[in-house]
């Protein structure tokens, strides 16, 4: 598998692709008003402990106060963490009281309408470990495999590691000697010292430690020996990258390259990449596709043959959709940084063994992820459930934000239920206005509801409410609105709403055919209805009529010229 790195630098924004193969398998983005506060440190002050819900809410100084759960407040100097039965031993007030100041770190970022959630288990990684202040214990990164090496990273990290303290070995530490895992070890003991001294000479609330900024983030945790290149488009930025790896890896330098083109995403079609990842249907090659539902605690996938048909039997179609939708799922979650509970809805395996191999594949893609994933198995219902560890802000909350429309739902009322809403408005308005007649405004479509063919509703809407009512079709208003008042001029009002006078010629494409004249079509401009004589023949095409007659909700043309 060739691996690369492009980091793209812009006033704004710095943001960094992992491309596997030529696709898009992790996209990274900080802006500068929106900048990453995961794994910062902050001095709190405890506001409210809640007994109820075993947690307090924490004053670090952002917008919406962290949560703190007792789990994540009770003391391990031993690293021996029992679980829910050592937590279930302490309550949260006996472990933090309001008005306390503490030193906690973000663990979650603020999603919605929660805010972050923090630990007083401090963590501060290195390139090959993770320094844990709070805790006497060492552990190894799962990802090492290797039983000798496992035992030889634990003697060199207890030869390093300092006294009451404890240490994690990350997965680029393999292979690596006492020489450079002790200079990891110093120069986070020094960073711990430095948060230490800050901390006692601030006030609550207050940010001590800033965690690194992208860039040097990805270097320190990213580039690692399976990259075999590293593209930057920024001078100043390529040289801020050689230097750290001087200090660190100097061997990983001549895999980094300066790339001039100006949008270094454009030459490897990143941009198309991500907005793919940002649908809800994803297609793979065979014809099948995804749909992916993401909520805010868990995400729904759902496998579908689409337009795949085989080549020998049913069963055999359906386990080649599967695997090929097990390399597609795992691209997905680490484009869209997806984290939380994930179901996979797989289309049905009636044979025990071809579920076996969608797991065995589904655990060799997730190798490629570094993010902690569990696969928990197939469920009765025959739905796959697992769970990926929430890192960040997933990529849809960084891009986009939910429409002020339909707030999120993604889905908007029909224009038979804003018509009947929008006629129980008037009606009522019609009972306390002393005016002779009501102005309806509304999206062209409604306007059309309201009217009916051949003003038949308008006529039915006009007795219950006793007014005329004038509507007028708005091609500029999104399909809830409508605007509704009291008209004191009725044949004023009229006259404003009708788009067309008798003479008038122009273009009109043939909508539908007309219900009660045979062989005549219709056409609308903003909801005004055109009978177009003759037109009916012409259906989806666009013609040159002449207005001939106008009436109340419509008007009459014939045809002038025809394709």
């Amino acid at each position: 598998m060739y691996k690369e790195i492009l980091i793209k630098i812009e006033p704004e924004e710095t943001a960094v692709a992992v491309v596997e193969d030529h696709q898009l398998a992790e996209i990274y983005i900080e802006r500068t008003n929106n900048q990453r506060i995961a794994g910062n440190i902050y001095k709190g002050l405890v506001e409210n402990v809640l007994p109820g819900m075993q947690a307090a809410f924490v004053d670090i100084g952002l917008e919406k106060n962290s949560f703190l759960y007792v789990e994540d407040a009770v003391p391990q100097h031993n690293g021996d963490d029992e679980g829910d039965e050592k937590h279930s031993q302490y309550s949260i007030g006996e472990v933090v009281k309001g008005g306390q100041e503490i030193l906690v770190q973000i663990v979650k970022e603020p999603v919605g309408t929660k805010g972050a959630r923090v630990t007083t288990h401090l963590t501060l990684p290195g390139r090959y470990l993770v320094l844990m202040p709070t805790v006497d214990y060492i552990g190894i990164s799962r990802r090492i495999v290797s039983e000798g090496e496992r035992k030889r990273l634990k003697a060199l990290a207890e030869e390093v590691k300092p006294e009451g303290m404890g240490l994690i070995v990350r997965t680029v530490a393999e292979g690596m000697s006492q020489d450079e895992l002790n200079s990891d070890v110093t120069m986070l003991v020094n960073l711990w010292e430095k948060i230490q001294n800050k901390a006692l000479r601030s006030n609550a609330p207050q940010l001590i430690h800033k965690d690194l900024e992208l860039l040097q983030r990805i270097v320190r945790d990213t580039l690692t020996d399976d990259v075999d290149r590293v593209l930057v488009n920024s001078q100043e930025d390529y040289e801020k990258i050689l230097e750290i790896l001087d200090l660190t890896v100097p061997m990983m330098k001549n895999r980094v390259m300066i790339k001039g083109e100006k949008d270094i995403y454009s030459t490897y079609d990143i941009p198309a990449q991500m907005a793919k990842a940002m649908k809800r249907k994803v297609w793979l090659k065979s014809g099948g596709y995804l749909v992916v539902d993401q909520m805010e605690a868990l995400t729904a996938i759902d496998v579908n043959t689409g337009k795949y048909v085989g080549t020998t039997n049913l069963s055999d179609t359906v386990l080649k959709t599967n695997l090929e939708a097990t390399i597609e799922i795992v691209r997905q979650l680490r484009v869209r940084n997806i984290g939380g509970i994930i179901i996979i809805d797989f289309i049905d395996m009636e044979i025990p063994q071809h579920k076996a191999l969608v797991i065995e594949a589904l655990e060799n893609e997730i190798k490629k992820d570094k993010t902690k994933t569990n696969i928990l198995g197939f469920t009765q219902l025959g739905l796959l459930e697992m769970t990926r560890k929430k890192s960040g802000q997933g990529l849809i909350h960084v891009l986009q934000k939910d429409c002020p429309f339909c707030e999120g739902k993604g889905k908007v009322l029909s224009e038979e239920s804003v018509s009947l809403d929008a006629k129980r408005e008037i009606i009522a308005l019609c009972e306390n206005s002393g005016a002779p007649a009501i102005l309806v405004e509304a999206n062209p479509s409604v306007a059309a509801c309201l009217i009916g063919t051949g003003g038949h509703n308008l006529k039915i809407l006009e007795q219950r409410a006793g007014k005329s009512v004038v509507i007028k079709g708005v091609p500029g208003m999104r399909m809830e609105e409508t605007m509704i008042r009291p008209a004191y001029d009725p044949d004023e009002a009229a006259k404003k709403v009708i788009p067309v006078q008798v003479g008038q010629r122009l273009f009109l494409k043939v909508e539908e055919p007309h219900a009660g004249h045979q062989g005549d079509g219709i056409a609308r401009i903003e909801g005004f209805v055109i009978d177009i004589e003759e037109g009916g023949a012409l259906l989806g095409q666009e013609v040159l009529v002449e207005i001939s007659k106008i009436h109340r909700t419509f008007a009459n043309a014939f045809i002038v010229s025809a394709p």
